[in-house]
C-alpha cells in the first residue's frame, strides 16, 4: 500500500507539473477580471533594501500543522517559496472565523439583535495585539495575508460572522496593517473539493465582501477559491468516489474534502505565490 501511495503521488506530481501552471494561468485571468488588479505589462517587481516579514492570518487551511500528519495548511509551505530575505510568520489558527481570530475568548455564544455574535470585551486577542505591536509586530514594508470565510459561515456562535460584519472586520485588519506601513493582501477562501459530475465547483462564501474590502482599502485580492478550483479541474479530481485515503485525492487531501496533506498544501502555496507574481506585487521580487 505504501509503494502504491508513493507511485500515485509521483503520477500526481507529474500531472501537476504539466498542468498546474496552465491552471494557475487560466485562473489568474479569471481573478484579474474579478478584481481588476492584473499588471501584465508592468515592469518586474523590484526588491526593497531591507528584509521583509510576511504575516499570515487565517484558519486551518492556512495554519501550521499540529502533531499529526494532517491537516497541513498552505501557509506552512509558503516560506520555502521565497529567498532568505523573507520570513513568514504564520499566525493562522484552526477553527477560527475572522472574529474569533481577532477577539479570542471575547466572543459570546449568544447573538445580539443584529444577528451577530456578541462581544463580551473589545480587547483583541494576544496574536492580533502582537502583530500590532509597534516594536515587534508589523513594520513598514511587511505584508499581511488574510484569508477567512470558511468557519465564518457557521450559523452558531461564537464562529458565526455575517457578511456585513465580515467585510467590516476584514477592512479594519487591512487598514491596521496599512497604518503601520505594511501591505495587506486579501484572499478568498481556498475551495474544498466538491464535484458536479466531472467538474470541480466553487463552494465558499464571502467573496463579494473580500473584493469590496480590497476596493475600500486599495489592497490586492487573490481569488484563491477560483485558483484552487481551476487546479482541481486541471488534474481531474472530479468525478471521484469520495475515497480520500488513497489515490490522487489521498495524496492531496486529508481524509476529508477540505484539508490538505503536505503535498496538497505545497500546491496551494504555489498558487498563491503564482498570483503574487502575476499581479507583480513588490513581494514577487523575493520569490525563488
Amino acid at each position: 500500500m505504501k509503494k502504491l501511495r508513493i507511485l500515485v503521488t509521483t503520477v500526481l506530481v507529474l500531472a501537476l507539473s504539466s498542468l498546474g501552471v496552465r491552471a494557475a494561468s487560466a485562473a489568474g485571468s479569471t481573478t484579474a477580471d474579478c478584481v481588476g488588479s492584473a499588471h501584465h505589462s508592468a515592469p518586474a517587481a523590484t526588491r526593497a533594501a531591507a528584509p521583509v516579514t510576511v504575516w499570515l492570518a487565517g484558519d486551518s487551511t492556512m495554519a501550521n500543522p499540529g502533531s499529526g500528519r494532517c491537516p497541513v495548511g498552505w501557509g506552512s509551505q509558503f516560506d520555502a517559496l521565497f529567498d532568505g530575505d523573507v520570513t513568514v510568520r504564520n499566525q493562522a489558527v484552526s477553527g477560527r472565523s475572522i472574529q474569533t481570530w481577532m477577539y479570542e475568548g471575547n466572543v459570546s455564544a449568544a447573538k445580539g439583535s443584529d444577528g451577530e455574535c456578541r462581544l463580551t470585551s473589545s480587547a483583541y486577542s494576544a496574536r492580533w495585539q502582537a502583530m500590532l505591536n509597534a516594536s515587534t509586530g508589523m513594520k513598514a514594508g511587511d505584508y499581511l495575508f488574510i484569508q477567512f470565510g470558511i468557519n465564518d459561515s457557521t450559523s452558531a456562535c461564537p464562529k458565526h460572522v455575517g457578511t456585513a460584519r465580515f467585510q467590516q472586520l476584514l477592512t479594519a485588519m487591512a487598514r491596521a496593517a496599512q497604518a503601520r506601513g505594511a501591505h495587506p493582501v486579501l484572499l478568498t477562501s481556498v475551495a474544498a473539493i466538491t464535484c458536479s459530475g466531472g467538474t470541480a465547483t466553487k463552494n465558499r462564501g464571502f467573496v463579494a465582501q473580500t473584493l469590496a474590502a480590497g476596493t475600500a482599502t486599495g489592497s490586492p485580492v487573490i481569488d484563491l477559491q477560483t485558483l484552487s478550483v481551476s487546479l482541481y479541474n486541471s488534474v481531474r479530481f472530479c468525478p471521484n468516489n469520495g475515497d480520500y485515503g488513497s489515490g490522487p485525492l489521498g495524496a492531496f487531501f486529508c481524509n476529508d474534502h477540505t484539508h490538505f496533506e503536505t503535498y496538497g498544501a505545497q500546491q496551494i502555496a504555489r498558487l498563491v505565490a503564482g498570483d503574487v507574481r502575476r499581479q507583480n506585487l513588490p513581494l514577487a521580487a523575493y520569490l525563488r
